[in-house]
């Protein structure tokens, strides 16, 4: 075990991984006073070796690392990977492949929804994990070898779990199952935000196109000014204060100043003269330009007994199948079924029609039915 601080070492590392069959990787990072994450340790192994890089050094170049995880002949082994993944594409535009997320595996082979690693850690290598400097600022240098050793625990011991639960996919012939969910996590474009999206995160309740004209203005000004200061768009305006703002709709500067969670200063701000300038501009919008307000309507009072019984099928499905809930469908799904038998639903296709749409459809076209054996819930076909 080492922590690299030498571009020459590191490229050295990554010669020899890249002849590896796979690589378990783990990153620490910080991100509550930035908008993008503080890359600030990567901990990397594979069979004979174990490192930690410590990206912080001065002068060091991750280009060999970042290579290392576009060379597709290195399987890497992560495990819940979105964060990592993202803090990879803001930083140098890579996404790593082949990718082998343990947590998505995990849920594959019937360990439940979104175990977490320590958790996994017990039960596939049967040891407790010491979480003591969870806390740790990874920022802060020297780091301790308690620190370093709690960070490189999240690779070596990912490297057997990464061999269990491969043979376990093997041996139940889900190695295509869990390549259909991997597939999802490689979309460069999903780990960034553009500005003219963002209001896509905020939870708008109103159902006024041109209060929802001025969200959109106002929550694309804010990621932008978030993206280029790098601080958390909160720190540039808080959720309430853009949808109060939206509502309020001040038309000069001056009204700023009575509305709360605004700074004292932000009225006479470039910020404040555009938010009055967006504000005008979506009240001045033709109405055939307001942005088309799409809501899925609420189920139907009369399909919640069919949703229930959904809901029971499915944990019989994923019991039996030994596979976790949140693979095959969530209530939404089960709503969709409800009102429709051909649904646009991933549990209405594939393998998971296989294991579960089939006997939903069925269900609900009383082909099958429930009862109670041993103390038991058993699905049973009904003979016409």
């Amino acid at each position: 075990m080492s922590v690299i601080t030498s571009s020459e070492v590191l490229k050295a590392l990554c010669d020899r991984l890249s002849t590896s069959e796979y690589v378990t990787v783990d990153t620490e990072f910080l991100r509550d006073k930035t908008y993008y994450s503080k890359l600030c340790l990567i901990q990397i192994a594979n069979d004979d070796e174990y490192h930690a890089i410590d990206t912080l050094a001065p002068g060091l170049d991750l280009t060999p690392f970042y290579d290392l995880m576009e060379n597709e002949k290195v399987v890497k082994v992560f495990h819940a990977a979105t964060q990592d993944i993202e803090i990879f594409v803001n930083m140098a535009g890579v996404v790593p492949k082949p990718l082998f997320d343990s947590q998505i595996a995990a849920m594959v082979c019937g360990f439940g929804d979104s175990i977490g690693y320590e958790k996994l850690v017990l039960a596939l290598c049967n040891k407790p994990l010491d979480k003591s400097t969870r806390f740790t600022d990874w920022s802060r240098r020297p780091l301790t070898e308690r620190q370093i050793d709690y960070a490189l625990g999240d690779v070596t011991h990912l490297r057997v779990i990464y061999k269990k639960l491969k043979l376990q996919l093997a041996q139940s012939g889900r190695e295509n199952w869990l390549s259909e969910e991997i597939t999802g996590l490689l979309d460069k474009d999903s780990y960034t935000i553009q500005p003219e999206n963002a209001w896509k995160r905020i939870k708008i309740r109103n159902n006024n196109r041109r209060f929802n004209a001025i969200v959109h203005k106002i929550a694309e000004w804010r990621e932008a000014e978030a993206q280029r200061r790098n601080i958390p768009r909160n720190r540039v305006m808080r959720d309430e204060v853009l949808l109060e703002l939206s509502a309020v709709r001040p038309t000069h500067t001056n009204a700023l100043t009575s509305v709360r969670g605004l700074g004292a200063n932000f009225a006479s701000s470039g910020g404040g003269e555009y938010i009055i300038k967006a504000i005008k501009e979506s009240l001045d919008m033709p109405e055939d330009q307001l942005p088309v307000i799409s809501r899925r309507k609420p189920p139907s009072q009369n399909t919640d007994p069919i949703v229930e019984l959904l809901k029971v099928l499915l944990k019989l499905v994923c019991k039996s199948e030994n596979v976790a809930p949140k693979l095959i469908a969530n209530v939404e799904d089960l709503e969709k079924i409800a009102e429709n038998d051909n649904a646009d639903v991933r549990a209405l296709k594939g393998w998971r029609y296989d294991i579960f749409g089939k006997d939903a459809q069925a269900l609900k076209n009383g082909e099958v039915a429930f009862a109670i054996r041993n103390n038991e819930i058993v699905i049973f076909p009904i003979e016409n």
